[in-house]
């Protein structure tokens, strides 16, 4: 680490849970808290190998969670013990048209999703608030603002990340604990690789900079708002998508 990359939105003597952080932008996420001077936990359910690897990169420790579960949640939280930081990026999608959509589909994107968020957030905050210290990011979705065909339910996951943000970050303000929000746009990982290229070139037609965004630009993003130079920042929705959500 260099001196100029740590002293930028500095996360030194920080200790940060990222959730979701094998693969995609919760892996750029963790990498980046751990570039800031972060001890970073990173969570994960099934990519063990990916995981592991991250946490060793990084100097970091990786932990299996099922964050969708509220005891397993908890647990993960105080495993990792007195946080300064929480990054809530877990998701999955099980998409598919309303219609045709199962309970277990609907179930199982809100509770990873969503429910998640809740789980981790209240476990976190009771430390923080006592410290009258913290900062939480959650990362939502254009998804979750403008909606997409065949995704009703991971909109409606992530559009409810930004409203729970908002009454969070309300709650918790008279103790100098700040809440905010990440809203990507889209962004190259796996689940945007199998896309077909006429989908692709339909995203990079209506966004204004003409390219999709990488991990890193979600990241960068997420370490501002955990540091203290975003100190008068909360209840923030923060846009990272090139322009889309103009």
């Amino acid at each position: 680490m260099t001196e100029a990359s740590a002293a930028f939105c500095s996360l030194e003597g920080k200790k940060a849970l990222v959730t979701g952080a094998s693969r995609g932008i919760g892996r750029a996420i963790a990498a980046e808290l751990a570039q800031a001077g972060a001890e970073v936990v990173l969570s994960y359910q099934s990519a063990a190998e990916e995981a592991e690897e991250l946490a060793s990169e990084i100097g970091g420790r990786a932990v299996r969670a099922d964050v969708s579960d509220s005891k397993s949640a908890q647990a993960l939280v105080e495993d990792a013990g007195d946080l300064d930081v929480l990054v809530n990026n877990a998701g999955v999608t099980r998409d598919g048209l309303l219609v045709r959509m199962s309970d277990d589909d609907w179930a199982t994107v809100i509770d990873t999703n969503l429910a998640s968020v809740f789980y981790t957030s209240r476990a976190a905050v009771r430390g923080m608030m006592k410290r009258r210290a913290g900062a939480i990011v959650n990362i939502s979705s254009i998804v979750g603002l403008h909606g997409n065909w065949g995704q009703t339910n991971y909109a409606a996951s992530k559009a409810g990340i930004i409203g729970f943000t908002k009454a969070l970050a309300r709650e918790l303000g008279s103790r100098n604990v700040r809440a905010n929000v990440v809203v990507p746009g889209y962004v190259k990982t796996r689940l945007t690789d199998v896309l077909p290229a006429e989908a692709t070139g339909a995203m990079l037609e209506n966004t204004p900079l003409g390219r999709l965004g990488d991990p890193e630009d979600v990241a960068g993003a997420v370490r501002f708002l955990c540091s203290e130079d975003a100190s008068f920042i909360t209840g923030a929705v923060l846009l990272v998508d090139g322009g889309l959500g103009m």
